[in-house]
């Protein structure tokens, strides 16, 4: 059975643009596979703790003196990894706020990258551990930046999946959506004309 992971990271919840987009795609897969599963990871309706010193210290931990305190904190980033894991693909909403990532998703993002479980450093440089499977990212930002020399977001996303081993990224933007209905309507619309076509 198919198993998509939705992971959903809008302050504005199914309102958001990108939760929208998502729903579109998620629909669309739905119909492509009527038995497949769909796992959600709200990031915003719950949170995953930011790393402090006591919860990197437990993931850093060794197993043998290691507190229940410090298990709890790696069964719950093993129960992070496992989703991600068990999916045959990944939907990620990334909206921009002040220039990058919601806070949440890097929280996220904190608890997946963990050595010699998800990457490995080499001689030749840091090899990404997890098996490569298509992970969709809905960009949505008011302003123009894609290709402006002055996108953090999506680059550096990019990088944090190929760091890990997700290397099959695929971008879908909607941008200027805070300047003018004409063009956050064109833009919504190129979106979603994308998305069905990356389902083909």
């Amino acid at each position: 059975m198919a198993t998509l992971l939705y992971v959903k990271t809008s302050l504005f919840g199914d309102n958001g643009q990108s939760s929208q987009l998502a729903e579109k795609l998620i629909g669309e897969w739905r119909q492509r596979n009527p038995q497949g599963q769909v796992v959600v990871r709200d990031l915003i309706a719950e949170p995953v703790p930011h790393l402090d010193a006591a919860r990197i210290g437990a993931l850093f931990s060794a197993a043998e003196g290691r507190t229940a305190e410090q298990q709890a904190v790696l069964d719950f980033a093993d129960q992070l990894l496992d989703e991600v894991r068990a999916a045959d693909l990944l939907v990620v909403g990334v909206p921009m706020y002040n220039f990058g990532i919601p806070t949440q998703m890097k929280a996220w993002f904190d608890h997946l990258a963990r050595a010699g479980v998800t990457f490995k450093y080499t001689e030749n440089g840091p090899v990404g551990l997890l098996e490569d499977k298509p992970v969709f990212l809905l960009a949505t930002r008011g302003g123009l930046y894609k290709d402006s020399g002055v996108d953090f977001q999506i680059p550096f996303v990019k990088q944090f999946f190929s760091f890990i081993g997700l290397n099959d990224t695929r971008e879908i933007y909607a941008e200027g959506l805070n300047m003018g209905d004409e063009l956050r309507d064109q833009s919504l619309a190129q979106a979603r004309e994308a998305l069905a076509a990356q389902l083909q």
